[in-house]
């Protein structure tokens, strides 16, 4: 699951929108001024694959926060950043543009506007744009690619709804991790599994049958009794 960060001082605007990208698939931070959005940035192992970024901000603007961001050493420096702001000053946006922003987005705006354009951003870091990053990952035959949202085995498909790729690349993402059935949707559907609800053992049934040499006796996806799914760290 791709993660984002909001530096955005309107609580309300952070929530909404937030909600909305995590019903979309993302797993949304917020921080509500400049200098928690830059310290987060700078914390190992948090590093978002978006930042977005008010312009108007109360303790630093926003082009002084993509200026700093961008001088951060390594991948944090490289982070892509799109800009919100309340001003339709093109101004603003050609100088947001030239310190480094990747897109630029006046308010007020539609989410599904902003969907789009963080979408299209994610695209194009993906096929080497401003982030040169691993998106796809490899467990010996089985290759899970997050950007086209293909999984092969063996250099062959494996076929599988887009939900159960969701399923899959939050069990690879912590492979060697046991997660609960809960742990899974939440991560997926932003969540709690509701009382009674196997749907996911279904799906997890399903992708077993894509990509296991053998879904009765699976490797890659192991149930924990009593607890929910282990991704196995080494396969053949």
């Amino acid at each position: 699951m791709q993660q984002l960060l909001m530096i955005e001082d309107d609580a309300r605007l952070a929530q909404m929108v937030g909600e909305y990208l995590e019903r979309s698939g993302f797993g949304v931070s917020h921080a509500p001024d400049a200098r928690t959005g830059l310290d987060r940035l700078t914390q190992p192992g948090a590093l978002p694959d978006l930042v977005v970024l008010d312009l108007m901000l109360p303790d630093l603007d926003g082009l002084e926060v993509c200026r700093r961001l961008r001088a951060l050493p390594g991948e944090a420096g490289k982070v892509p950043v799109l800009m919100l702001t309340a001003k339709g000053d093109p101004m603003d946006r050609i100088v947001g543009l030239e310190i480094g922003a990747d897109d630029y987005l006046p308010k007020p705006f539609e989410p599904r506007e902003l969907l789009a354009r963080i979408r299209a951003i994610l695209r194009r870091k993906g096929d080497g744009g401003t982030v040169p990053s691993a998106r796809t990952l490899r467990f010996g035959s089985l290759e899970i690619d997050r950007d086209a949202r293909t999984v092969t085995v063996g250099g062959q498909p494996a076929e599988m709804t887009s939900y159960q790729f969701d399923l899959l690349v939050v069990l690879a993402e912590r492979a060697g991790r046991v997660l609960t059935r809960d742990q899974i949707m939440e991560a997926v559907r932003g969540r709690e599994l509701e009382a009674f609800d196997r749907s996911i053992d279904v799906h997890m049934g399903r992708i077993r049958a894509a990509i296991e040499a053998d879904a009765k006796n699976p490797r890659r996806i192991v149930t924990v009794r009593g607890v929910g799914y282990v991704f196995a760290k080494q396969q053949d």
